[in-house]
């Protein structure tokens, strides 16, 4: 349409987090000026610091803000992403009021398919399968359940005409509890949506979620990027997506795949979309569920096995731009796998979690990429959704997919809050994701087992023992090599129960040393390889094992022990390299100010000022190896009274 085949420039980013990053990364590769909105506790966010350039907003769901931010920023096109006001038509119809694109559908399609009553209908139309339903005409809040109660075959579902997520839906088995049930799931939905529609159906008790991504432009054209399976979840709200969709039948692939390209004929629709299927396990057949029309969580699955990147076809769309491809032109390489990563406490309870990171490690490697906008020293709040970031691993098969994803799960650390990783990886690791036997209601029931504390322990206990033989005489780790001679001693370690440290031995456990550098330590234990990552602090220590994070509360054991070849000397605590030097001679510095830093056995060590004083040598050079107890600075203050000087690791 001619209407809409005009540059696309500037996109104002209407989101935050991993999402906004997503889009601002494909504004930068596209060459178009990215312009992102924040609100107050926003300032200082990722995404708020990426883009081109940033607007303050009140609000990420004020429409009236976001498009005068658009105008603002003189913005062509408004990418919402997802969440927030990404399926909101008044919004949609405020940027077409203002002459501005939205790179997504129209508002006149969004308002037909944002109601899960109306998109059904039109799913009939086109000659889509929908679940079957049950009518309630009249019913209201309040009342009693109408006549045709009894012609209602439990189990059915009661949701939400007009929103998704999980809110206003209940599971009623029983002709009694269905009053009740209508009565809440329309409260929850007026107070969610400000809409108390709802709609019954029959409810599949052993369903898979089958979804197929679709891609329409203003010409014509639409096409499916084949599907993918989101049955893992709790509670409704996803937790792992793959594609392809590992067991359905060719017959199955065909019915949704083709069924998707008719609904988006048949209501018109543009840009990327997601049509939703139920897959009845125990009948082979496939339902319409809802479409979302936005772009999905769950979208990097679908670029990984298509080798087609979604953000940049959405802008070019958006831009009036046709399709590059047919349908016969795409083709599925590999298998994806996609983990969410949230801020909670899986094994707490799924409670929310909030606080400021101390640590974040993401992983990298062949056919792994990570969406995420989390770094270390960031605050998390309950005010946003909490998302942080989706691990994804791509092989050339299923398997493949998922050791991949078992293996960077295990690269990832995020420490100073709980998250839900441990909880991912114990799912991917189960024998039922591997066997893929996992339906839509498996994992509120299923009974997923922490991790055990004991190797976490044998970490901190371990980096802790190595890191007092930098200043202590006596420890295990000095003997052949870090001392002159004498026999080794095991070193006594004050954790949440004692634990004791020997050259090759934490406690009961046989140990040895593989790597460490950067806080990834690795560890040979009792025969087997293990890594971590840790963290080591006066009187904290934390440990990601296996995606779980561990903490350990103790006295202050790490209390600072400096080594001293004289008053006010700085000495190396073992043969290293020195990495980085900070103070100059004559500068002043307060009693633990960093004065520089040595890597020794791959740990990152600081040396630190023993007082207050004035910096009167510095005999380390960047980049120098340097032996045990090598002078390497010298502070000095009028004050005579004696003085430790500090020497504290943190691995």
């Amino acid at each position: 349409m001619s209407e809409v085949a005009r540059p696309i420039t500037t996109v104002l980013v209407a989101n935050r987090g991993e999402i906004a990053l997503r889009v601002i990364r494909a504004c930068r590769e596209t060459g178009r000026r990215s312009v992102a909105i924040y609100t107050a506790t926003d300032r200082d966010a990722p995404h708020a610091r990426a883009a081109d350039d940033a607007i303050e907003v009140g609000s990420y769901l004020d429409i009236e803000a976001v498009v005068a931010a658009a105008q603002q920023a003189r913005a062509d096109a408004v990418h919402p992403g997802y969440g927030f006001l990404s399926e909101r038509a008044a919004f949609a119809a405020a940027l077409e009021q203002a002459e501005i694109r939205l790179v997504g559908p129209s508002a006149r399609v969004m308002d037909k398919m944002g109601r899960k009553d109306a998109a059904r209908d039109i799913a009939v139309r086109a000659g889509v399968p929908v679940v079957p339903s049950f009518e309630l005409a009249g019913f209201e809040t309040g009342a009693s359940a109408p006549s045709s109660t009894s012609e209602v075959a439990f189990p059915v579902l009661v949701k939400a005409a007009a929103g998704g997520g999980g809110k206003g839906m209940r599971i009623v088995r029983r002709a009694e509890d269905f009053d009740e049930a209508v009565a809440a799931a329309k409260r929850e939905a007026l107070s969610a949506f400000g809409d108390d529609t709802i709609l019954v159906e029959k409810y599949v008790e052993h369903g898979r979620h089958i979804e197929v991504q679709v891609l329409a432009d203003h010409h014509g054209n639409v096409v499916h990027l084949h599907e993918r399976d989101c049955s893992t979840q709790r509670r409704h709200q996803k937790v792992l997506e793959e594609a392809p969709a590992p067991t359905i039948s060719d017959g199955v692939r065909r019915l949704v795949t083709d069924s998707a390209v008719a609904l988006a004929r048949e209501v018109g629709y543009t840009n990327a979309g997601t049509v939703e299927f139920l897959l009845d396990v125990d009948t082979d057949e496939a339902y319409f569920l809802e479409m979302n029309t936005r772009l999905q969580v769950e979208h990097p699955v679908t670029e990984a096995i298509t080798g087609l990147d979604l953000v940049h076809l959405q802008l070019d769309i958006a831009a009036g731009k046709p399709l590059p491809f047919k349908q016969d032109d795409i083709a599925v390489t590999g298998h994806a796998i996609e983990a969410r990563v949230y801020a909670e406490d899986s094994f707490g309870g799924f409670l929310p979690q909030a606080g400021r990171t101390s640590l974040v490690r993401w992983p990298e490697g062949a056919g792994i990429r990570v969406d995420q906008a989390l770094e270390s020293g960031q605050v998390v709040s309950t005010s946003y959704d909490p998302m942080l970031g989706k691990v994804i691993a791509h092989g050339p098969d299923r398997e493949a997919a998922r050791r991949a994803l078992l293996g960077a799960l295990d690269r990832t650390g995020i420490l100073g809050l709980t998250t839900n990783t441990g909880f991912l990886r114990a799912l991917v690791a189960s024998d039922e994701f591997r066997q893929a036997r996992i339906d839509t209601a498996w994992l509120d029931t299923a009974e997923v087992a922490a991790p055990d504390a004991d190797v976490p322990r044998v970490f901190v206990a371990w980096v802790q023992a190595m890191l007092a033989a930098t200043t202590d005489s006596g420890h295990p780790f000095q003997a052949d090599g870090w001392r002159l001679g004498g026999p080794a001693a095991d070193t006594r370690v004050e954790l949440d129960r004692p634990v004791l440290v020997g050259r090759d031995s934490v406690g009961e456990h046989r140990v040895r040393m593989l790597s460490a550098a950067n806080h990834m330590a690795v560890l040979e234990i009792d025969g087997r390889r293990e890594q971590a990552v840790v963290n080591v602090q006066p009187h904290i220590a934390e440990v990601c094992w296996r995606g779980q994070r561990f903490v350990f509360d103790r006295p202050d054991v790490f209390a600072d022990h400096g080594l001293l070849a004289g008053d006010g000397a700085v000495v190396a605590p073992m043969p290293g390299t020195v990495l980085e030097v900070r103070v100059a001679v004559g500068q002043s510095v307060a009693e633990g100010d960093v004065l520089g830093v040595v890597e020794a056995m791959k740990m990152e060590l600081a040396l630190k000022a023993p007082f207050a004083g004035t910096v009167s040598a510095v005999d380390a050079v960047a980049g120098e190896q340097v032996s045990l107890g090598d002078q390497l600075f010298m502070v000095s203050t009028s004050s005579t009274s004696s003085t430790t000087s500090t020497t504290e690791g943190e691995a």
